[in-house]
């Protein structure tokens, strides 16, 4: 049986400040992204910017780090572990 190799993950950490700067560090890709959201996949989890005007003045993939600037009212994560067991449970 194959062995299933896992990425290292590196440090995750996100800095808001003032609500118009978002720093995040272990990002690993970008899903979408326009003046109202922004969707990017981290070390911890699918990770939902919302707010208005916003634009993304810094993304180095190499470090995984990414600056977000705007009017940021929302950060929300999503684990889709929980989904991918029940959708192993439906379809086993």
């Amino acid at each position: 049986m194959a062995e299933e190799k896992r990425a290292v993950k590196g440090p995750h950490n996100v800095i808001l400040e003032d609500r118009r700067q978002l720093s995040v560090s272990g990002v690993s890709d970008i899903d979408s992204f326009d003046e109202e959201s922004v969707v990017l996949f981290t070390d911890m989890g699918e990770l939902t910017v919302r707010g208005y005007n916003l634009h993304i003045n810094k993304l180095n993939v190499e470090t995984g780090e990414l600056t977000v600037e705007g009017e940021i009212h929302t950060l929300i994560y999503t684990d889709d572990q929980p989904n991918k067991k029940l959708f192993a449970r439906l379809f086993k």
